[in-house]
């Protein structure tokens, strides 16, 4: 498959793995809308990556019904199909699950998941009408194996693992991919959208540094063009993954030893 000619919108594009997907779509020949909350920032991201002639910055709070209603809109609209629709918008949230303030769970579940969820809804009926597309869902690693004080994140990413898996089987005769992009720890400034509560006693090993958006961006790009169900980067954390569902006792061990 090539992109080539193909409209692509990714949400939360404005930094980290989000800007880089949009930027790897455009590069290979993509028409991209680059998305986030606030106009200014997904401009600069668009300038940022030099695709301004062919590349389009929108404004969409995935947290708004309507707006998302509108930006899907307004790219069927405007190129007179949608192609690829990546919900990759979302933040942290770091606390225990005793303490954890409901509010924030309920905004942080708004952002992660309901809206990516709403977006499925809008984006399925537009593919159904032309055959084709592809929905990718930036979930996470922490979305197989929960994390510590992050209780509530790793939840939002379980469920965007599991309604992505199964609208991938309910949409098998429509011509719709749904392709599950699991990283996990990836050097960017997500932290700086991390909402923190009472309890973050949670530490990262200082040997493990993170791998780059890049490298998130083109697994996600070679895992849309192969047509696959889901693609988990880096590679090493495939073991990570099935030696909890297989043994969980030995990643929580491991995870305890990393509290304070």
């Amino acid at each position: 498959m090539h992109a080539s000619g193909k409209v692509v919108v990714v949400t939360g594009a404005s930094m980290g793995i989000g800007e880089a997907i949009a930027g790897t779509f455009a590069r290979e020949g993509a028409t991209v809308v680059w998305s986030s909350r606030v106009m200014s920032r997904s401009q600069a991201a668009l300038q940022r990556s030099g695709f301004e002639q062919s590349g389009v910055a929108a404004a969409c709070d995935v947290r708004d019904p309507e707006q998302i209603e509108r930006l899907v809109s307004d790219s069927v609209a405007r190129f007179g199909r949608l192609d690829v629709w990546v919900n990759n918008a979302g933040h942290g949230i770091k606390d225990s699950i005793e303490r954890v303030d409901m509010d924030l769970c309920r905004a942080t579940f708004e952002t992660n998941f309901f809206g990516a969820l709403r977006a499925m809804q809008l984006v399925i009926p537009a593919m159904r009408r032309q055959g084709s597309g592809a929905i990718i869902n930036i979930s996470s690693v922490a979305g197989h194996i929960p994390l510590v004080f992050s209780g509530v994140y790793s939840a939002t990413k379980f469920a965007m693992d599991a309604a992505g898996k199964a609208a991938r089987v309910e949409l098998r005769r429509a011509g719709i991919n749904v392709l599950t992009v699991s990283p996990g720890y990836v050097a960017t400034n997500f932290g700086e959208n991390t909402l923190c509560g009472h309890e973050v006693r949670m530490r990262r090993p200082e040997s493990i540094r993170g791998i780059s958006p890049e490298r998130v961006a083109r697994a996600t790009f070679e895992g849309w063009r192969k047509g696959k169900r889901e693609v988990v980067v880096p590679w090493s954390m495939i073991p990570a993954i099935k030696l909890y569902q297989l043994f969980p006792w030995m990643i929580e061990y491991a995870m305890a030893r990393m509290t304070k």
